[in-house]
């Protein structure tokens, strides 16, 4: 007998629609919460990870110790060797300090001019990175191409 008015209609349409939404995002938000509080839950603590995390096999500093990038200038007058180098340390059970290093000066006929040998006072951390100038010799005369490595260095266990 009445006929129900368009916007009657619309609306009861509308208002469902939107509780349907406001469920599903509600169901959501639980699940996501639930899930990172159970991942939570199941990881150990950093504390008793330390504890029991016990180094494997021997310190090897040479293997450990990687020069990510070095680059060598001269200094203002032109006359020593001045390197920017940065060193990784890529073990996970020791920090290491007092690294040696050796540079390299080699001529065109890839003959050494210069082996220098010295040490940086820094510490590393297991998977840390140190970036350290090194004001080394004289630059040789003569010099084609040069080099720098890890010798060794002092280990600690963490």
């Amino acid at each position: 007998m009445f006929k129900e008015s368009q916007e009657a209609k619309t609306s009861g349409a509308s208002k469902g629609l939107w509780i349907a939404f406001a469920v599903v995002v509600s169901a959501i938000a639980l699940g996501g919460y639930l899930f990172i509080s159970k991942a939570k839950a199941n990881k150990p603590s950093l504390a008793v990870a330390a504890a029991s995390a016990q180094p494997v096999g021997n310190a090897d500093a040479v293997h450990d110790l990687k020069v990510q990038r070095a680059t060598m200038n001269k200094d203002r007058t032109g006359t020593t060797a001045v390197w920017l180098v940065s060193i990784e340390n890529r073990s996970a059970s020791y920090s290491y300090s007092n690294i040696q290093y050796e540079t390299t000066y080699v001529d065109a006929n890839n003959n050494s001019i210069l082996i220098n040998k010295g040490t940086i006072a820094a510490t590393i951390e297991p998977g840390g990175q140190k970036t350290s100038d090194i004001n080394d010799a004289l630059y040789p005369a003569g010099t084609s191409w040069y080099k720098i490595r890890i010798t060794g260095a002092t280990a600690s266990a963490q």
